[in-house]
């Protein structure tokens, strides 16, 4: 969507550079003028203290000129004087900000923003690649994004930071920090780099690393994301679900008890249920804030069981999504996760979500996407992944809506992937759509009290 807008203020601005500053919407325009105000009140002040009489000595220089040339040349010198004036401060003021730097780039960047924070409320629940997939397209349509991280993560870079560190793991906070910042920018791809080789760095990422320590500088993970969000300039915040040291734990339908997120996928077996050790981990306050004053709250997409379901085990999360009135939309996955959602269809997707929070209100519509590729990858099969059933009879009885797109990349190798900017305009297409309904229920509903009230 951003996009869009930056290719229209390109189309439609066709004037010099340092009148761009002109455009509506950047909010420049009235505090040069409160500058400019302020700087001619202070002379006037100076020269008053002074005993200069600037107002009397103007007064009577305007008086003698008006005697002796014409209102037209008069009115005439004193428009072309102050345009001057005028032009060439905007010139020196651009040149002042600007310092060398790109002012497209600049101007682009500012009325993006503005309009980017006028944006819906969004929190985006879940983890993995997921939810960073999720973010890099939502982030092109609001600033005003929460992510919500699952902190269950135990294998990996993220498994030797926890056991080793003690800090909550790292890796899923990574990458949506990362997901949130600007992909080019060189930080962003340093905070995202892997160490490939080094004794006891190998495997590691940068950012992983740079949590843990500012984990140790400031105390807490909260306050280390919080700072490496501020290096990263991201829009948005991303925040773990809890600071609980929380572990993942399953019981299998064969009646294994199996501990920790990475082991779960490879037990092989049906999940019959998934819970916390500790029991009943504490949201952090900043995440029930933020549902709290959510317009749209977004499930998944992601694994279902060790990135999504993890952060409803939360009993304080469940809850306050199952209470918010914002609109409540699940990203099903497109194909099936061999060790956790095998033979899985949407509705069996959806049962698990509201299985584990309690309540059937924890999802209002579910959002799949309606395009396979033809040359659907073989390697799908050897895993045993395979597409995810629609079952829309099961989904009606849940009383669940159902909302289909293509949410998949384009590409020759029949590979299945969320395209992150199609699942994104989606699901704010799908809101929009949504919210002008409920307008429109609401006046007709309205009506019909006008109508009673007029027959009564």
């Amino acid at each position: 969507m951003s996009d869009k807008i930056v290719g229209n203020f390109r189309k439609s601005v066709k004037i010099p550079v340092e009148a761009k500053w002109l455009v509506p919407g950047l909010q420049v325009k009235r505090w040069f003028a409160l500058i400019f105000l302020g700087a001619v009140m202070m002379t006037l002040g100076v020269l008053i203290l002074f005993d200069i009489k600037p107002i009397f000595y103007t007064m009577e220089f305007i008086r003698k000129i008006a005697m002796t040339v014409s209102t037209e040349w008069i009115a005439f010198a004193i428009v072309m004087f102050g345009a001057g004036i005028f032009f060439k401060g905007w010139q020196k003021t651009n040149l002042s900000i600007l310092d060398g730097s790109d002012n497209q780039t600049l101007l682009e960047n500012l009325y993006r923003r503005r309009k980017l924070n006028r944006g819906p409320k969004i929190v985006a629940v879940g983890g993995g690649t997921g939810l960073s997939m999720l973010l890099k397209g939502i982030k092109n349509i609001t600033n005003n994004v929460t992510a919500v991280v699952t902190v269950g993560d135990d294998g990996g870079s993220s498994g030797r930071l926890r056991e080793e560190m003690g800090v909550l793991p790292p890796g899923d906070i990574r990458n949506c920090i990362a997901a949130l910042a600007g992909d080019e920018d060189l930080v962003t791809k340093l905070f995202q780099y892997r160490f490939k080789t080094g004794e006891g760095l190998e495997g590691h990422s940068f950012g992983n690393l740079f949590l843990t320590a500012l984990c140790s500088i400031t105390g807490d993970m909260v306050r280390a994301v919080k700072e490496s969000s501020n290096v990263l300039s991201i829009r948005g915040r991303v925040l773990p679900s809890t600071l609980d040291d929380m572990k993942l734990v399953a019981e299998m339908e064969d009646g294994r008890i199996i501990h920790g997120e990475s082991n779960i996928p490879e037990a092989h077996g049906k999940i019959k249920r998934l819970y916390t050790d500790p029991k009943n981990c504490r949201a952090l306050p900043d995440v029930i804030e933020a549902i709290r004053d959510a317009e749209l709250i977004i499930l998944g997409p992601g694994s279902l069981f060790t990135s999504v379901i993890p952060n409803l085990l939360i009993p304080e999360i469940a809850h306050e999504i199952a209470k918010s009135n914002a609109r409540k939309i699940y990203v099903c996955n497109i194909m099936t996760q061999p060790g956790e959602s095998d033979g899985f269809s949407v509705s069996d997707h959806v049962n698990a979500l509201i299985k584990h929070a309690g309540s059937k209100r924890i999802v209002d519509t579910v959002l799949v996407n309606d395009y396979m590729p033809s040359n659907l990858a073989k390697k799908y099969q050897l895993s045993g992944s395979y597409p995810v059933k629609l079952d829309l009879d099961n989904l009606k009885k849940m009383g669940v809506k159902l909302f289909s797109r293509k949410l998949i990349e384009d590409n020759k190798e029949g590979y299945v992937r969320h395209s992150s900017n199609r699942v994104a305009r989606a699901i704010y297409y799908w809101f929009r759509k949504e919210n002008k309904h409920n307008k429109g229920l609401v006046m007709h509903s309205n009506d019909e009290v006008e109508k009673q009230g007029c027959n009564a």
